[in-house]
């Protein structure tokens, strides 16, 4: 076993694409994701916007036996794994199962999927709930689901830390294989939540633009700032021991995990600052970095102009000000909770494997305060050899990643 974590399969489910292939052409081309839902009329709730995936047919993928007992959350977490093994072009059974295993992050659960049988408990009786609820509906069911479809029985484990949660699942999926304890690894997060029961969680975060157009909606570091738009999907990564990887493909992998580090904000009333700098100081000594070899950094980019102050306060202490590219390219999916830092992470890695950085979408401008360099509206070509990727989680996560290019 080597030292080195090294990424050598995507799977990526978004609103702008599925597959990597499809997800990175529509995100260079600004191709945004976000609109009304489909499934039912919204226009009584007080913000209607949201990332959603069209247009995916699971019993395209999957066979027929999972769909009864799979959430629409899982069946994206097992195509996204799919994808990200064929990627990796890992052949499971040439492998001891029990050195590769899975970690996930899932904020949210089955929501669709439990809200059905519970309408079934309600008005049917007892008699009529699927006995796939005592699971569909738990967030960890990611995690065993792909374990099980792939034969994974080595290391498993779910971390749940709303937004942040997906960087901390491939923080902990690293630290499995620098242990020894593996030598590949799932990992990544997924999110879907947005039937009725599931969209009213969203609202009662309180901070869900309320706007109709969604060139208005989503506009981190903007003057015009009025909150997140959701999203589901994510990514699944497929991490290895960089030795390992080795004498099993001779395919290049798409790059390098060199730092993590997660902080919990202290409570709002200490007086304390933040935990989000700590992270970032602490992923750069991990990575042992100087903040002016980070190229790129992918941001958390909330959407309030609170919160969104703080992270530009962040980036301006350990960088200075406009020292380093900035990119929110979520503004074209929505903020996928568990999702949200893996699909990062896979803009970081492609950003680097190209050599361009993606763009805001419908970001006109940048608060002048801020001191930002945020990448607006068109892809910017730049050499990049290391990305920080950045994620918040409500209650106080903080969580930074960094990823450099192969040598």
């Amino acid at each position: 076993m080597s030292s080195d974590t090294v990424v050598t399969g995507l799977g990526v489910v978004a609103p702008n694409g599925l597959g990597t292939d499809d997800f990175w052409k529509a995100t260079l081309e600004g191709t945004c994701g976000i609109g009304e839902p489909q499934e039912y009329d919204a226009s009584a709730y007080s913000a209607r916007l949201a990332g959603r995936i069209r247009d995916f047919a699971p019993r395209e993928h999957l066979p027929g036996r999972l769909m009864p007992q799979t959430d629409r959350v899982t069946r994206l977490a097992l195509v996204a794994a799919d994808w990200a093994l064929a990627d990796a072009e890992v052949t499971m059974a040439e492998l001891d199962e029990f050195t590769c295993g899975v970690v996930t992050s899932n904020a949210t659960g089955g929501f669709e999927f439990s809200h059905r049988e519970m309408r079934k408990l309600w008005t049917q009786g007892p008699g009529h709930v699927s006995v796939y609820q005592c699971f569909a509906w738990f967030y960890a069911v990611n995690t065993g689901q792909i374990s099980i479809r792939n034969n994974m029985r080595g290391p498993g484990g779910v971390l749940v830390a709303e937004q942040a949660g997906g960087l901390d699942a491939i923080g902990h999926a690293r630290r499995v294989l620098r242990r020894g304890r593996a030598r590949l690894m799932l990992t990544g997060g997924v999110e879907s939540s947005f039937d009725p029961w599931g969209w009213v969680s969203h609202l009662a975060s309180g901070t869900v633009s309320e706007a109709r157009d969604r060139t208005e909606a989503y506009l981190p570091f903007d003057p015009r700032a009025n909150g997140y738009v959701p999203g589901e999907g994510g990514a699944i990564l497929a991490l290895e021991d960089a030795g390992a990887a080795r004498g099993r493909t001779g395919r290049s992998p798409y790059g390098r995990i060199t730092g993590y580090a997660a902080t919990f904000d202290p409570p709002p009333a200490s007086g304390r600052p933040g935990g989000l700098r700590r992270a970032i100081d602490a992923a750069l000594a991990d990575a042992r970095l100087r903040p002016d070899q980070i190229d790129l950094v992918v941001a958390d980019a909330a959407g309030t102009a609170a919160l969104d102050a703080e992270e530009a306060a962040a980036l301006r202490a350990v960088f200075g000000p406009r020292a380093v590219p900035v990119c929110a390219p979520k503004t074209m999916v929505g903020r996928l909770m568990a999702g949200a830092g893996p699909l990062d992470v896979v803009y970081g890695l492609l950003a680097m494997r190209d050599g361009v950085i993606p763009p805001a979408v419908h970001v006109d401008s940048v608060v002048d305060d801020y001191d930002i360099d945020l990448v607006l509206t068109e892809p910017r070509p730049c050499d990049i050899a290391s990305v920080l990727v950045l994620a918040r989680g409500a209650g106080g996560f903080n969580t930074a990643l960094i990823a450099e290019a192969m040598p």
